[in-house]
C-alpha cells in the first residue's frame, strides 16, 4: 500500500514538472526576437499610403409611427351574421309527423333509391305500383302515400315512368318547408 502511494507521488510529479518545461519552453519563444526591420518597413508604407475617401451617410427619414385606424370596423375573420326577417314560409304549418312508424324506405337516402318499373295490381286497372330498388339490390312496392328517403318524402303521385313526391326539409331558420322530387324510371 505504501509502495502504490509513493508511485502516485512520483506520477503526480513527473507531471508537475513535464508541465512546468513545456510553460517555460512556450514562453521562452515569446521572448526570442529576431529581426523584424522587414516588419517595421511594411507597416511604414502601408500607413503612409493616403487614404480613400468615405462617402458620406445617407440621411434617414425620422420613424412615422403607424396608427391602425380600423378598430371600429368589423373584423374580417368573424362570420357575418344577418339578421333575417321572417318569411311567411317559417310561419307555415308544414312539419313533419314525428310520431309516424317509419317505413323501411325511410332509411335510405332518396339518391340511393332507384325506379326499377312499375305494377299493376291483379283484377283492379286504377292501382298502380311502382317498383323502387334499394342500395342492397332488394325490390320494393311503393303507391301513393308511401314515404321513403331520409327527408320525409311521401309520394304524391306515380305513373309508368315516373314517382313524384313532397319531401319536408328544414328550412335554416327553425321552420320546415315542402320540397318536390322527381324518381324518373331510367331508359334501356
Amino acid at each position: 500500500m505504501r509502495i502504490k502511494a509513493q508511485q502516485a507521488a512520483c506520477a503526480w510529479y513527473v507531471t508537475r514538472m513535464l508541465v512546468g518545461l513545456g510553460v517555460v519552453l512556450a514562453l521562452s519563444g515569446c521572448i526570442w526576437v529576431e529581426d523584424t526591420q522587414d516588419l517595421r518597413a511594411f507597416v511604414a508604407e502601408r500607413s503612409s499610403r493616403p487614404v480613400g475617401q468615405i462617402a458620406p451617410l445617407p440621411e434617414f427619414k425620422p420613424y412615422e409611427a403607424f396608427v391602425y385606424e380600423g378598430s371600429s370596423l368589423r373584423n374580417p375573420f368573424t362570420a357575418i351574421v344577418a339578421e333575417a326577417a321572417p318569411l311567411a314560409e317559417d310561419i307555415s304549418d308544414v312539419a313533419p309527423d314525428f310520431e309516424r312508424l317509419k317505413d323501411y324506405l325511410e332509411t335510405f337516402a332518396l339518391d340511393n333509391l332507384a325506379m326499377v318499373g312499375t305494377i299493376t295490381a291483379p283484377g283492379s286497372a286504377e292501382m298502380l305500383w311502382a317498383l323502387v330498388k334499394d342500395p342492397r339490390g332488394e325490390i320494393h312496392r311503393v303507391t301513393v302515400g308511401d314515404y321513403l328517403g331520409l327527408d320525409h318524402g311521401q309520394v304524391l303521385a306515380l305513373d309508368e315512368r315516373r314517382l313524384e313526391l313532397s319531401e319536408i326539409i328544414s328550412n335554416g331558420r327553425g321552420g320546415w318547408m315542402k320540397r318536390p322530387r322527381t324518381i324518373i324510371l331510367p331508359e334501356q
